[in-house]
């Protein structure tokens, strides 16, 4: 028989993806000259190169993101956004999506934060507009789109229309339509702050998961974009750029498919340069909106029923914002 302790003991022992990370690195050094040996291929030589300029770029913006967020999360409650919230919901909605540009964070982090403000007594709306805001307007992620488009501030302020009317175009859709009854009991009910003594505690453990599962996205995505440079002819994506309208939808479920961190997004984007700026925008506005892994939270966190209801109608409303907005400030469809 094997004891209580004797399993505590495997338990604690368990290995998780941090030292995983630092087994493949060691691996890596050591073997880095058998590794370029192996590796001695053009192809694979524009893949890494890809790979790595994409992770480069895109992981100090990943560490500011989840800092911060770590920081809302631990020394933020949820009753301050609430007390500077109009009564009027549709009010509420315009004042919650700008909020999003003060309070950022991930997209991961803004699930539990929407959560916690329907404890509080935020309105579901608002709430709601916060969701889709905050990882998508805020300093880090305008800051990051800019560093990934130099020379095209038109981008900035496209992405930044296009996911702040996203975000409020929701909001208002749920104070005319949605219904209570949608949202799970549990994720109305009422959540305690954190304590004093455990903020510091708080803020830790928020930033390492963010960091932990935003960085797992990173690497995929910045994997998948140099597989794209290699694998897919450029012509395919000249193709794209002249079928405006298949571009952009193509973009927009690649956006839900890859899954990015919205810190990181635009450097993928960017690394596409063959695609002309209109898909990508919708590619930038689409993902922190809606994409695999929002859906399986908002499912997990608010239920099945209003993420059924919530996801496609985000699709829909992000690929038309998203179009708008690089219509009008993107001098056309280019």
């Amino acid at each position: 028989m094997i004891s209580d302790k004797t399993r505590s003991g495997w338990r604690r022992a368990r290995v998780t993806s941090i030292e995983v990370l630092c087994a493949v690195l060691l691996i890596a050094i050591l073997g880095q000259s058998w590794l370029q040996q192996l590796f001695d291929v053009p192809a694979l030589r524009t893949g890494s190169t890809v790979f790595v300029a994409v992770c480069v770029q895109a992981l100090p913006f990943l560490v500011l993101g989840v800092l911060i967020s770590g920081a809302i999360a631990a020394f933020v409650p949820a009753r301050v956004l609430q007390k500077v919230l109009p009564k009027r919901e549709s009010a509420a909605v315009g004042v919650a999506g700008l909020a999003g540009v003060a309070l950022p964070g991930c997209e991961c982090a803004s699930v539990p934060v929407a959560r916690r403000l329907m404890g509080q007594g935020v309105a579901p709306a608002a709430a709601l507009t916060f969701l889709l805001a905050a990882p998508a307007v805020n300093p880090v992620v305008l800051v990051a789109t800019a560093v990934a488009f130099p020379g095209k501030p038109e981008m900035v302020f496209a992405r930044f229309a296009g996911s702040l009317a996203t975000a409020m175009v929701m909001g208002w859709l749920w104070a005319r339509f949605g219904k209570l009854s949608w949202i799970t009991e549990r994720a109305l009910a009422r959540m305690p702050d954190v304590e004093s003594g455990k903020r510091w505690k708080t803020f830790v453990e928020t930033a390492r998961t963010d960091l932990v599962e935003a960085g797992g996205f990173l690497v995929l995505g910045a994997l998948i974009s140099s597989a794209m440079n290699v694998l897919v002819p450029a012509h395919w994506f000249g193709f794209l750029g002249d079928q405006i309208v298949l571009g952009v939808l193509v973009m927009a479920v690649l956006a839900v498919v890859l899954a990015l961190c919205s810190e990181a997004d635009a450097f993928v984007a960017a690394s596409l340069s063959a695609l002309p700026l209109l898909p990508k925008l919708v590619f930038l506005v689409v993902g922190p909106a809606i994409d695999i892994k929002l859906f399986a939270l908002q499912a997990g966190t608010f239920g099945k029923s209003f993420a059924l209801r919530f996801a496609p109608v985000t699709f829909v409303v992000a690929i038309t914002c998203g179009v708008l907005s690089g219509v009008l400030l993107l001098g056309g469809v280019q």
